[in-house]
């Protein structure tokens, strides 16, 4: 006989050290998770930081649509993108200092008048706004027909009744229009309370294209799937780890010197 020894490998075991192999793999996985997590959590707040500006409405001028000190985030846009429906944010020192928020119902050259029927009509078309309390509608005030001049903007609030909007400065000379220069942003979405995103002005469809919805879906997808992908990454790297020990341990004991 000779003086050597063979190490001889049970069937199954894999061979040394291949027990380690799925704690690895989860490590790996895990630290995947939560980089490509970081990435769109702290993306989606970048983007919504560069796209939107937050504001406090202070008043219930657009009730039931936006109360009193709700948080809105409007989109940074350009007032020549403003179209019929918007709620945008705007500021005209003939109306105030500050800050407001008010409905778009007409733009340069069109016709605005209320009312027939209890509806607003902008060039001989009635306008359906389904996002009114049911009290608003007949509690208009009826105003004179408007020919809104080029480059200006008619704004309402959705609480016609109690809003200081374009109806109170008809008398002005502009009779009530506000250049689309002051326009500083665009209502996307109610943040808090969590009401989401404005309903879309479907009743002026009629009169031309709407303005396309902003990014908010896609920024708070990014903030949430970061969050969860984090989450789960951080919490899967230590059970991937022990599992990966306890199978080695399991598979470990198989190995026999003969």
């Amino acid at each position: 006989m000779s003086g050597q020894s063979t190490t001889r490998t049970v069937p199954g075991t894999g061979g040394p050290g291949s027990g380690r192999a799925p704690g690895r793999t989860g490590r790996v996985l895990s630290n995947l998770a939560v980089a490509l997590g970081l990435v769109l959590f702290l993306g989606g707040f970048v983007w919504g930081a560069v796209v939107y500006r937050p504001y406090t409405v202070p008043t219930t001028s657009m009730a039931p649509t936006i109360g009193a000190g709700d948080r809105v985030l409007a989109e940074r846009i350009d007032g020549g993108e403003v179209r019929r429906g918007d709620v945008v944010v705007f500021t005209d020192e003939a109306w105030s200092n500050a800050p407001m928020v008010k409905r778009v119902v007409a733009v340069g050259g069109d016709k605005v008048s209320c009312c027939r029927d209890g509806r607003l009509t902008v060039n001989g078309e009635q306008i359906d706004e389904p996002y009114l309390a049911e009290d608003t509608v007949t509690g208009f005030a009826d105003f004179p027909e408007v020919t809104v001049p080029k480059g200006r903007l008619f704004l309402l609030g959705d609480e016609r009744s109690a809003s200081l909007d374009s109806t109170a400065h008809l008398t002005d000379a502009a009779r009530g229009t506000v250049s689309r220069g002051a326009v500083q942003a665009r209502v996307d979405a109610v943040v808090w309370p969590m009401d989401g995103s404005l309903q879309a002005p479907t009743g002026f469809e009629k009169l031309g294209a709407l303005s396309s919805p902003g990014p908010f879906g896609t920024v708070v997808a990014a903030v949430i799937g970061g969050a969860v992908l984090v989450l789960g990454g951080a919490a899967y790297g230590p059970l991937a780890q022990r599992a990966g020990a306890s199978w080695a341990r399991a598979n470990g004991g198989g190995a026999g010197v003969r």
